[in-house]
């Protein structure tokens, strides 16, 4: 993997504030205020679709030139207020997609609307299972929070009720070498990926209109990508998120040939081909791309998720889509690991396609 140009402390203090911040789908406003205060200097326009996602516009310097957009989604998975009994335990549901056993005992905030309460999730205690409970891993509707409160009115006053959001209490720390964790790399890493983006294309004469989009909703149906690119009507488009390694324990290669460390990642296919199969031009952009940088990349061909260029590939008459990832370990958990360097190289590749999209892609709209 090549050294590039982009200091990593930067990235890692850019991705600790994002990852720090709050932004269960649905409820992405916190995410949505720091990324629209970081893109007013880089862009022309901002603006947002009715669904909530952001919409940057940086526009081209030529009348003729495509449009292209760096889609990446706000949102993490969490959990949202269910009900509440007579004694103050909190019953919840899953915002997006948790394997219920990285649930037990994690610390959470729930964001009541006059004030935000810390809590933790219990569920019964070992001590007390019978033997046939302790066969099975425990699952959701079996566990409950629990934030200190000694009735249910004691919850009411802050404001909580049914429908209350709730987001897992953990902060982004740094781990041995360029590795640090957090929650909530899925997707903020992509969000300062496509910050930094579009910040190394300031004051540069880029032909290509560029919309950087902050999506709503990609944890539960890739619900904003598919209103913005309707907004927007790109040319083209990249979808920048995270992806499965096979890199430790518990996954083979054979599961997932990627590893963290070793560049970005470029999708061909992913879901099966069910999500999406990267357009043939896009590839042959993103791979040049990579060439004249000197980044490393990788290759992926992926059976299980998708991205938001599931729905944006498939928006109005087709739009050419491909995906820039970054390799997470333990991604919908609350100790997701990447590799800092993945995303200085990513930025590289991002911002020298930006540059060149012209040359691959016209103006059909």
């Amino acid at each position: 993997m090549t050294t590039n140009s982009q200091p990593l402390d930067h990235i890692s203090k850019l991705l600790e504030k994002y990852t720090n911040a709050h932004g269960v789908s649905g409820n992405e406003d916190e995410i949505c205020r720091l990324l629209k205060e970081d893109l007013k200097d880089c862009t022309d326009e901002i603006k947002f679709d009715a669904l909530g996602s952001l919409i940057a516009v940086r526009k081209g310097s030529s009348p003729s030139g495509p449009t292209i957009m760096l889609a990446a989604h706000m949102d993490e998975i969490g959990l949202m207020v269910k009900y509440i009994d007579d004694n103050g335990f909190i019953r919840f549901a899953k915002i997006g997609g948790w394997n219920d056993p990285t649930l037990v005992s994690q610390r959470v905030i729930v964001h009541g609307r006059n004030g935000n309460a810390v809590g933790v999730i219990g569920s019964k205690p070992p001590h007390v299972m019978s033997a046939e409970d302790a066969k099975h891993p425990p699952q959701h509707k079996d566990m409950f929070i629990d934030i200190g409160a000694e009735n249910v009115e004691d919850v009411k006053k802050l404001g909580i009720e049914p429908g209350t959001y709730i987001s897992l209490d953990r902060e982004f720390k740094k781990l041995l070498n360029t590795r640090a964790t957090s929650k909530s790399f899925d997707n903020r890493i992509g969000i300062v990926l496509m910050i930094e983006t579009m910040r190394r294309l300031k004051g540069k004469d880029i032909k290509a209109t560029i919309c950087a989009v902050g999506t709503v909703q990609e944890e539960v149906g890739l619900k904003g990508a598919r209103t913005a690119a309707y907004a927007i009507s790109a040319d083209a488009a990249l979808a920048l998120d995270t992806t499965v390694p096979g890199d430790h324990p518990g996954i083979t290669k054979q599961d997932s040939p990627l590893e963290i460390g070793k560049g970005p990642i470029l999708t061909v296919a992913d879901a099966s081909g069910r999500g999406i199969i990267s357009h043939p031009q896009v590839l042959r952009w993103l791979r040049d791309s990579a060439e004249k940088t000197g980044t490393s990349v990788q290759l992926s061909v992926g059976e299980g998720g998708t991205t938001d260029a599931s729905a944006i590939h498939l928006t109005k008459e087709g739009i050419p889509t491909g995906t820039i990832q970054i390799a997470t370990r333990y991604i919908h958990s609350p100790v997701e690991v990447a590799d800092l360097r993945d995303i200085a190289a990513a930025i590289d590749l991002a911002a020298e396609a930006a540059e060149k999209a012209h040359k691959y892609f016209t103006k059909r709209n």
